[in-house]
């Protein structure tokens, strides 16, 4: 299946090595397909999504906060997800 909409995210890993601590920054990507949403880690039916919302925390970067069946997971982004949200939105629409 293509994608119809991609939004870039990241988060901070966070290890202890030895006598030092490292932080490290990773970016992977959010994937809308007609079916699903898929992250890295998780893969959510779109029926099983009941709403995408938006808090813009800086002028850098905010949280997309996925409202699903199994509970709300947010993601760190640094872009505008308003093309992702709409592209999310049509595709409810259709049913």
């Amino acid at each position: 299946m293509s994608i119809i909409s991609m939004i870039p995210y990241t988060y901070i890993e966070r290890k202890v090595k030895r006598t030092q601590k490292v932080t490290i920054q990773h970016s992977k990507d959010i994937c809308l397909y007609a079916d699903s949403i898929q992250t890295e880690k998780n893969c959510f039916h779109v029926n099983s999504v009941f709403d995408i919302s938006y808090k813009c925390v800086s002028q850098e970067s905010g949280f997309l906060y996925l409202h699903t069946n199994q509970g709300m997971f947010a993601y760190t982004i640094h872009t505008d997800p308003a093309d992702f949200i709409a592209a999310y939105k049509d595709i409810k629409k259709k049913g």
